[in-house]
Order: structure tokens, then sequence, then C-alpha cells
């Protein structure tokens, strides 16, 4: 039956930036799906944990700072520990800077791309290596977003970051279909999460935006879940390399 292709039952997710937001809703939706989950984030997880617990599955917390790859391989050893394998990972942590381009500062340079794209792409390959070592396959989601595919304003080096998500997602899917791994991403829309508290608050912005989205209003993490737990699930087994965008329609204006 169709359904149980998106059943979950037995899996194993790593979700990084687990503690609020996107990564919150996407783990809710793999929990309620069957999975387990490790999260991972600089901060607290507690009321993740408390509404995967809800769920009736596992929460594996672990507070780790991705802003460089060291902690990678910690984490990997820690899910394999409590979990004994991995079939999900999802890079969800990121950071946005927001500067004129004009006066933009080298750190808010580095500190972006290492954390939205260097470190996404040293846990992938940890995770690959941990897929083809356990000959199991496995499901990569990379969180791309509407700047993969437009130039944004005032955020230079978050653009460059998630075009380059875009990009290594179809450079990792073209080498890895062979150890039945799925590497895809979701490009969320405008979303009401911590990183586009300015933007609501300006009303001349927020205005331009919800102008532009046939849908009428900001994403909810909760709208990303569905997207994730197909991405997740053996009903994407065929899709490789794809960004899937859930963004109300704002890329069809």
């Amino acid at each position: 039956m169709i359904l149980e292709k998106f059943s979950l039952k037995g899996k194993v997710a790593i979700v990084t930036g687990s503690s609020t937001g996107l990564g919150q809703g996407m783990i809710i939706g793999l929990a309620e799906a069957g999975a387990d989950i490790a999260g991972i984030d600089y901060v607290d997880s507690k009321d993740t944990r408390e509404k995967v617990k809800k769920i009736g599955r596992s929460f594996l917390e672990m507070k780790e700072n991705l802003l460089t790859a060291e902690p990678v391989e910690r984490i990997i050893k820690q899910t394999i520990k409590e979990y004994g394998k991995i079939d999900i990972l999802i890079n969800n942590a990121g950071i946005i800077r927001r500067e004129d381009a004009i006066d933009f500062s080298e750190k808010n340079w580095d500190d972006v791309m290492n954390i939205n794209a260097k470190t996404l792409f040293f846990f992938s390959q940890a995770v690959a290596r941990k897929f083809i070592e356990q000959k199991s396959g496995g499901k990569i989601i990379n969180v791309a977003s509407m700047l993969s595919f437009q130039g944004g304003i005032r955020v230079p080096s978050y653009t460059a970051s998630k075009s380059a998500v875009m990009g290594l997602t179809r450079a990792l899917a073209n080498e890895w279909a062979k150890y039945n791994i799925n590497v895809n991403a979701i490009a969320p829309g405008y979303m009401a999460t911590n990183n586009t508290i300015a933007l609501r608050e300006d009303k001349t912005r927020s205005k331009a935006i919800l102008d532009r989205i046939p849908a009428g209003r900001w994403g909810l993490p909760e709208d990303v879940a569905g997207a994730a737990l197909f991405l997740a699930s053996e009903a994407s087994n065929y899709i490789n390399g794809y960004t899937i965008a859930v963004d109300g329609g704002w890329l069809a204006r």
C-alpha cells in the first residue's frame, strides 16, 4: 500500500537546528511517522524533546555548535551508540547576517558560509560514509531557501550559502545515488521563524512579501513537515538531486 511507503517506523533521523522553528516542525512530522530523533542545536531543545516524547518516540538531545565541523563525528558516534544506526540526516541548522553588501564584514561572511555550507557538506559526507558502511542506503535532506533561486537584499553570505546548498544537493546526489543514498533539498519560502523576525516587524517589507505570496500568509514550521517526511520516506526513492520549494506559490509569481 502506498501509505506504508510514508512510514518511518524503525528509522533514526539526525536533525540539526532542533530547538525551534522549521527544525522542530520537521522533527515532529518525522516522529509522528515513527522515527526516533537525534536533535542537534547549540541551545536547549527542551520543548522539542517534550513534544517528541508525547508522540511516543525517543529524542536524543545533543548541544553542539555547528559553526565548525568539529562536532560532527562526535554526534554520529553518540547517535550510533544510542540507536545503533542512522537512516536520515536533515541539515537544517543555519544562520543569517543582514548588512549592506558594501559594508559586509569578513566575519559575517565566514560565519554564515561555515555553518550553512561547509558544515552541511562535511556532515553529509560523514553520514554518507556511515550509510555506505551500514550497506543500508539513506536519506539526506538539506534546507535550501528562496535565496537559492534569487539574490535577496542585504544578505550576500546567506544568498551565497543557500545557492551552494542547492548546488551541493545536486553534486552529492550525482555521486551517491549508486549507494542508494538520496540527496534532496527543501527550499522554504518566507516562514514565520526566528530568521525572519526583522522582516515581519518591518511593515513595509512584510506587506511587500505577503503581496507576492499567492497563499497570502507567512509559512509555518508544520508546512515544511510534509515535504520532509516525503523526502525521508521510501515514497521518494526515485527522487535525487531535487530541491522542493515550499513557498506558498512565491516562485510562481
